[in-house]
């Protein structure tokens, strides 16, 4: 058999060898002897394919993009607490519609009382004070402050317009669920119905 069959590296029509038709005409051409001024040509199997791997990126080339960072909203603003809300008087946020519905309408149990009409404005501040802290301490729920209707410029229309905002100030506020203008019956615009916050037992 001619040995120029043999030497070249692809079949007919092209196709690459495999890997056994190699080794067989390795096995084949084991013994044969090459003409005269010819040296044989033996073809070497190839070596196995090698794993797969990732070509390295060409020069030039764009890299893989990376997967884009997680969303992470905002943090919101820190919000005030019910307890640190300014209060006006009629305002029943935090109160379920039905106590809310009671205390404007003199419906609920008046558990105490106080009474400034008369006094200074410093004397009224520390009375009003002191009777809201003990009040709540000792579990009242509902109670009434008298500050007297009076005139724009006295004494008792000064501690009507003062009493509200004494009621949000620092020390009272945390206090207080809310508080609304009493009815006729129990003092009208010179009195407020003040529902006190809930004692925590432990």
């Amino acid at each position: 058999m001619p040995a120029a069959e043999g030497r070249g590296s692809k079949a007919r029509g092209g196709r690459k060898p495999t890997q056994d038709e190699l080794d067989l005409w390795e096995q084949f051409t084991r013994d044969v002897k090459p003409l005269p001024g010819e040296q044989q040509a033996r073809v070497r199997p190839t070596p196995k394919a090698r794993q797969k791997t990732e070509p390295p990126a060409s020069p030039g080339s764009s890299p893989q993009a990376a997967p884009p960072p997680a969303f992470n909203p905002p943090a919101e603003p820190k919000r005030r607490s019910r307890a640190d809300a300014p209060l006006s008087p009629g305002s029943f946020a935090g109160v379920d519609r039905r106590t809310a519905d009671r205390l404007r309408r003199g419906q609920m149990q008046i558990d105490g009382r106080i009474d400034l009409h008369g006094m200074t404005r410093q004397a009224a501040h520390g009375a009003l004070a002191n009777y809201i802290h003990r009040a709540a301490d000792r579990g009242l729920r509902c109670i009434i402050v008298i500050t007297g209707k009076g005139s724009a410029g006295g004494e008792a229309g000064v501690l009507r317009r003062e009493v509200p905002h004494w009621l949000n100030q620092p020390d009272l506020r945390p206090r207080i669920v809310s508080f609304v203008q009493a009815q006729p019956r129990h003092g009208g615009a010179g009195a407020l119905y003040v529902l006190l916050r809930r004692r925590r037992d432990g």
